[in-house]
Formats: structure tokens, C-alpha cells, sequence
């Protein structure tokens, strides 16, 4: 069997030339981009707009799901939510957290939910004083019986 290593002392070795194109990247692997460049700047713009200006007005929070819409909409490619989670991501957006608060905002009353509402579903939390790591209940040393080392063993026979 030959590994390259012939008798002549490397006549199968492989150039440095060789070996550097062979190890060159080919490029990022998966499907293409559906939009053009053209496309995803109007993308980026109609996400920046927000999901109201698009009909979506429960909420001011783009899920992938109203993207891939949006995108088949304006540019009738179909995406999956998972492709237009990537599309996103690559476009700087992140589907999980809004960039930023919603314009409608009523600050005095998110301060009036959090004094009244919260407070009221928050309780009065726990009591202050010693606490333990363990979810089971403590039993004080005096009540154990048989879970000392050994207990509960057979006598060995003489």
C-alpha cells in the first residue's frame, strides 16, 4: 500500500502550491441569498419602519414568522422562518428582543402598572432568617433512625 511516501523518498508528496489551494475556502456553504443586494436595503427599510406600518398592529415585535410574510409579500420569494431568522441576523436584526421600545410607550402608566399591579402580583416574598439549599424537608438529629453508616447491614456470620 502507498501512502505517498514512496521509495525515493517523496516522490507522492503533495507541493506547498498544491496543498494551499486543496485547503482554500470555497466559500460559504449553503444556499444562496434569494434577495438581491437591491433587495435587502429595501428589507432593512421596511423592517426599520416597524411591524405596524406593515398591518401588523398588535405589537411592535417582528417574529420570523411576519418576516418570511413580509418578504414574500413585497419581493414573492418564500422563505422559511428559519431562513428568515439567518436573513436577519445578517441584515443586524435580531428577532428576539426589539431594537427599541415601541413609539406608543405611556410611560406614566407602565410606573402606574409597576407600583399597583406588580406589587400586588409580586407578594411580600419570603421571610427573612435561615434557609437551607435543599428542597426536601429538614428532620432534626435527634429523629433519625438507621441512616448512620452501616445501619440496616447483615452481622457477618462467625
Amino acid at each position: 500500500m502507498d501512502h505517498g511516501l514512496g521509495a525515493g523518498g517523496g516522490e507522492g508528496l503533495v507541493g506547498a502550491g498544491e496543498r494551499c489551494e486543496a485547503l482554500a475556502s470555497r466559500g460559504p456553504r449553503g444556499s444562496r441569498c434569494r434577495l438581491s443586494p437591491r433587495c435587502l436595503e429595501k428589507l432593512a427599510g421596511y423592517l426599520d419602519e416597524g411591524p405596524a406600518a406593515h398591518g401588523w398592529v398588535e405589537d411592535q415585535v417582528w417574529t420570523t414568522a411576519r418576516v418570511a410574510t413580509l418578504i414574500g409579500g413585497k419581493f414573492h420569494v418564500s422563505y422559511s422562518a428559519s431562513g428568515a431568522t439567518r436573513l436577519m441576523y445578517r441584515l443586524g436584526f435580531s428577532p428576539e428582543v426589539p431594537a427599541r421600545r415601541v413609539a406608543e410607550r405611556d410611560e406614566r402608566a407602565v410606573t402606574v402598572w409597576k407600583e399597583a399591579t406588580w406589587a400586588e402580583v409580586e407578594g411580600p416574598g419570603r421571610r427573612a432568617g435561615a434557609t437551607s439549599a435543599s428542597r426536601t424537608r429538614q428532620v432534626s438529629p435527634g429523629s433519625r433512625h438507621g441512616d448512620e453508616p452501616g445501619a440496616g447491614e447483615v452481622a457477618p456470620r462467625s
